[in-house]
């Protein structure tokens, strides 16, 4: 991907290594494309601005320390298993939830 194709509300822009293999996955019900070999972390903040909001403030949150030692980056699957987004590489048909979503 190259910036010109980033989503509008993407926190990362992929500036390199745009030859590695596309992997799709579902963000909060959405289709989401990333790059085998991206943690769940990039993948999520190449196609949207945060990866959660704050279960305290409410303030989107978007990964803090990125080795797994701070716990801000944990984010959901469909079947309500967590997962640190930092240290999870990301896998075709992933289904995440930030808890972002829209309401219905």
């Amino acid at each position: 991907m190259n910036p010109s194709s980033a989503p509008a509300q993407a926190q990362l822009v992929r500036l390199a290594e745009g030859d590695r293999a596309a992997v799709s996955f579902t963000l909060d019900g959405r289709p989401a494309t990333a790059l085998e070999g991206d943690t769940v972390l990039t993948a999520v903040l190449t196609n949207t601005c945060s990866l959660r909001r704050n279960e305290f403030s409410g303030q989107p949150r978007a990964g803090f320390c990125m080795m797994g030692a701070c716990q801000d980056c944990w984010i959901a699957t469909d079947s309500g298993e967590r997962l640190r987004a930092c240290s999870t590489f990301i896998r075709a048909g992933m289904q995440l939830r930030s808890g972002q979503e829209e309401p219905a």
